[in-house]
């Protein structure tokens, strides 16, 4: 745990990671916020809704895309418990999502600072202002649990 108290938003990006977990699903979560105010959020739910893209980063841009009315969201932040793969990194692009705030770096399938880097390529038009680390003892600790479990 930090010993600062988590934003709101990255803190029920947790609870609804571990909801994930519950539900048999990797435990990631995701909110969209807009003016500081949550505005859709979503967790996994590829197993649930026989859906591969179901990752809860792409759940929740479709929610907040309907909610705006827009498929724009220049002026909203993503707050994910993992580091987004390469998927979902484009979405957040085409999204055009002004910041991305996530939790735990993911080594293997990341796609932002691990990866393939989606926006740091030449052919990304857009780049959100990314900052990562925010609570990542806790979802680092809610994955490794999880895939321990899954394990024995």
């Amino acid at each position: 745990m930090s010993a600062f108290p988590l934003p709101p938003p990255m803190r029920r990006a947790l609870d609804l990671a571990m909801v994930a977990a519950e539900a048999g699903e990797v435990p990631v979560g995701a909110v969209v916020t807009h003016q500081g105010e949550i505005i859709a959020e979503a967790r996994n739910a590829m197993r649930g809704s026989l859906d591969p893209t179901a990752h809860a980063e792409m759940v929740a841009i479709r929610h907040a895309a309907t909610r705006l009315g827009r498929s724009r969201l220049d002026d909203c932040t993503l707050w994910v418990t993992l580091e987004p793969c390469a998927m979902c990194a484009g979405a957040i692009a085409l999204a055009r999502i002004a910041a991305l705030r996530f939790a735990a770096e993911d080594p293997k399938g990341g796609g932002v600072v691990h990866g393939a880097r989606v926006f740091a390529q030449p052919t990304c038009h857009h780049r959100p202002d990314v900052i990562g680390g925010i609570g990542e003892q806790e979802a680092a600790a809610q994955l490794r649990e999880f895939f321990a479990a899954r394990r024995a």
